[in-house]
C-alpha cells in the first residue's frame, strides 16, 4: 500500500486549487485527475470572468496553469481514474484497479456533468456556440439570436440572463408547459425579448468549429413537422449530474444528488473526507467559486490532520 496524507479525487479548478494549498502546507498531495482531467474547463473556449486575466484565457490553458502551479509546490498528478474507495476507517483506502493507496484525508472534487441532448453536432460544437452556462458565455452573444433548451427554473434563469446580451432569446421546450416555478415563469412571460417554442426538440445543430453555430433543426413532438431555424448560440439548461457514483451509500447527498457539506465548511458526513467544487455546488457552478471551495477543503484537511494524527 502507498500511504499519503491527502489524496484528491478530481482535477478541475477545485481539485487543483486544493492541491496548491495542500502542497504549500507540505502535505505532498496526490491528485487523481480522472477521465476528464481539468474538468469542464477543458471544453470551454474563452474564459473572460476569471480574475487576473484581463484579456481572457482559453479554458484548457487556465487548467494547465493551475496544474503547473500545483506541481511547482510539490503536488503529484496522476492521469488515472479511481475505481473504488473505502471510507469506513482511517487511513482511508482508494483503489486504482488492483493498486491500493491509503490516505489520512480525502478531498473529493469530481465535479458535475452537464446533461446534453445526445447529438453528434452538439458535442462537436460544445464551446463553439453550444454552451451549458449562460453566466460563463452569455457575454459572447451580444446582439445575437440564441436558443435555450429546457423547462425548469435553470432554463428560465438562463433565458432571463441572456436578455442582457442577446437581441433575441428563444426557449425550446419539448412539452406544452414549463415545470419551472410560477414566479420564474411569470418573469419569462413578462419579458418581451423572450419567445417560447413549445412541443419541440432540437434534432440537429448546424455550424462548424471555425465559425460557430449557424442554426438548428427543430422537430415538433405533436406533428413531427420540422423547422430550420437560424441562430448564433444554443444554451443547454436541462440540468447537471453530479459525479458521485463512486461514493454511493457512503456520503450524504441532497435532493439533487450533490454531496452535502456541513455549514460553511467542506466537511462531509465522514470526518476526514471533504468535498469541493461542482460536486457539492448545485447553485453557482463557476470556476472561481470552485477554486475558492478547493482552498477551503485543503485548509480543512490540513487542520483535521493536525487535530487527528495517525501513528
Amino acid at each position: 500500500m502507498i500511504r499519503r496524507k491527502v489524496i484528491i479525487i478530481g482535477s478541475g479548478p477545485a481539485g487543483l486549487t486544493a492541491s496548491i494549498y495542500a502542497a504549500r502546507a507540505n502535505l505532498k498531495p496526490l491528485v487523481f485527475e480522472g477521465i476528464q482531467p481539468g474538468g469542464q474547463l477543458t471544453i470551454t473556449t474563452d474564459v473572460e470572468n476569471f480574475p487576473g486575466f484581463p484579456e481572457g484565457i482559453m479554458g484548457p490553458d487556465l487548467v494547465n496553469l493551475f496544474r503547473k502551479q500545483a506541481i511547482r509546490f510539490g503536488t503529484e498528478c496522476e492521469y488515472q481514474t479511481v475505481t473504488k474507495v473505502d471510507f469506513s476507517k482511517r487511513p482511508f483506502s482508494v483503489w486504482l484497479g488492483e493498486t491500493i493507496y491509503t490516505s489520512e484525508t480525502v478531498i473529493i472534487s469530481t465535479g458535475s456533468t452537464a446533461k446534453v441532448l445526445g447529438l453528434d453536432s452538439e458535442m462537436k460544437l460544445m464551446g463553439h456556440g453550444v454552451s451549458a452556462c449562460a453566466t460563463c458565455d452569455g457575454f459572447f452573444f451580444k446582439g445575437k439570436r440564441v436558443l435555450v433548451v429546457g423547462g425548469g427554473d435553470s432554463a428560465m434563469e438562463e433565458a432571463l440572463f441572456l436578455t442582457k446580451f442577446a437581441s433575441e432569446v428563444y426557449i425550446i421546450h419539448r412539452r406544452n408547459e414549463f415545470r419551472a416555478s410560477k414566479i420564474m415563469q411569470k418573469q419569462v412571460f413578462d419579458n418581451d425579448r423572450i419567445k417560447v417554442i413549445w412541443d419541440s426538440v432540437i434534432t440537429k445543430i448546424r455550424g462548424s468549429v471555425e465559425v460557430g453555430v449557424s442554426g438548428v433543426l427543430l422537430q415538433n413532438q405533436q406533428t413531427n413537422e420540422e423547422l430550420n431555424m437560424d441562430c448564433d448560440g444554443v444554451f443547454l439548461a436541462i440540468g447537471h449530474t453530479p459525479n458521485v457514483s463512486l461514493f454511493d451509500e457512503l456520503l450524504e447527498t441532497d435532493e439533487y444528488g450533490y454531496l452535502v457539506t456541513r455549514g460553511k465548511t467542506s466537511e462531509t458526513n465522514i470526518p476526514g473526507v471533504f468535498a469541493c467544487g461542482d460536486v457539492q455546488d448545485h447553485r453557482y457552478k463557476q470556476a472561481i467559486t470552485a477554486a475558492g471551495s478547493g482552498c477551503m477543503a485543503a485548509i480543512d484537511a490540513e487542520r483535521f490532520i493536525e487535530a487527528h494524527p495517525i501513528d
